[in-house]
């Protein structure tokens, strides 16, 4: 091998060969290596793979030379572990707002992460062809714009989908409205990703699905100043407002006040965090829960699923509307 630059190309194919076939359990041998090698049309002797996997060595890759179950050398660490790409992939499955296609292009891309023996393990529990997709195959790219833009400070037009009902017929329709907003955040709640934003003809923020928005682009409008609209005054804290709202649906931010039946405790403390106020309540295998939220009809509707194990107590708005959503579910239940 008379050519050096084939002599820098045979470090590299050693090192991708063996990231990509070699694992615990399957040693790759120096035979196998010299045969990977001819095949690129590189001739080497053993010793010179030898020397090779030292530097390899050297430079930190994690080569340990295995005797069972058959000799070899194997990668034994690597940026992802198999629980943490097994993450990864639950949440591309489990994103329904990523469509089937590009759902099953980055399991493949993240299978590229970890051996072919691993690749074949985690991908043999994938099943993502029964899961509801949606079929925006712009999405993908709407979140990079939608990104730059809220980096930029720029206004951004879209095209917003919605389904309505026909009243004439057993099906519903699409219809479709342009919007231009001021964008502020990307958040991922129960399973949809939405931009937060501003409409400039209102005081307030909205948030539209990212699955629903066709044709985003970004204009050369500057963005309203999130201060001008939110209670942030230096950054959108994406995480702190996506904790205090329900279902996304914006309100006013008000003291919350529950009694919470014991059992419930677990739900609680997974909603509001460690920052909520708890104390023992008056009445027996009951606790008080003091917190700021936003106070919404997604925060009703989600009282709602615990029935009778959660009382409001304040604020006083928020307990009627839930007596009032209660009466009205009652009353289509009447014989």
């Amino acid at each position: 091998m008379a050519d050096k630059g084939y002599t820098k190309l045979k470090l590299l194919y050693i090192k991708d060969y063996l990231e990509k076939v070699s694992d615990e359990e399957n040693p790759v041998s120096v035979e196998q290596i010299i045969e990977m090698l001819a095949e690129k049309g590189i001739s080497c002797e053993r010793k010179s793979v030898y020397g090779d996997v030292k530097a390899l060595r050297e430079y930190g890759l994690d080569i340990s030379a295995e005797r069972i179950p058959r000799v070899g050398y194997s990668v034994l660490s690597r940026e992802f572990e198999l629980p943490e790409l097994r993450l990864l992939i639950d949440a591309v499955q489990a994103a329904n707002f990523i469509t089937q296609k590009k759902s099953k292009e980055l399991i493949k891309k993240i299978g590229t992460l970890c051996s072919e023996g691993q690749r074949r393990l985690i991908e043999g529990q994938v099943y993502i062809d029964n899961r509801v997709k949606c079929t925006n195959e712009e999405i993908y790219y709407n979140i990079d714009i939608l990104n730059r833009a809220i980096q930029k400070r720029k206004q951004v037009s879209f095209i917003y989908q919605k389904r309505t009902m026909n009243e004439s017929e057993d099906a519903y329709t699409v219809t479709e409205r342009e919007h231009c907003v001021s964008p502020y955040a990307l958040i991922w709640s129960n399973d949809h990703y939405y931009l937060v934003a501003n409409n400039e003809k209102y005081d307030n923020l909205m948030h539209t699905r990212i699955d629903r928005m066709k044709k985003v682009e970004i204009t050369d409008i500057p963005a309203r100043d999130f201060s001008e609209v939110s209670p942030y005054k230096h950054f959108f804290d994406s995480a702190d407002y996506s904790g205090k709202i329900f279902n996304m649906f914006s309100g006013d931010t008000q003291r919350l006040e529950l009694c919470c039946d014991n059992s419930i405790i677990e739900e609680i403390l997974d909603r509001f965090g460690s920052e909520a106020k708890l104390k023992k309540s008056n009445r027996e295998g009951r606790f008080m829960l003091t917190a700021k939220c936003v106070v919404s009809e997604g925060l009703v509707s989600w009282l709602m699923q615990f029935g009778s194990k959660v009382e409001v107590i304040a604020p006083k708005k928020l307990r009627e509307d839930v007596r009032d959503k209660a009466e009205e579910i009652l009353s289509i239940y009447r014989i």
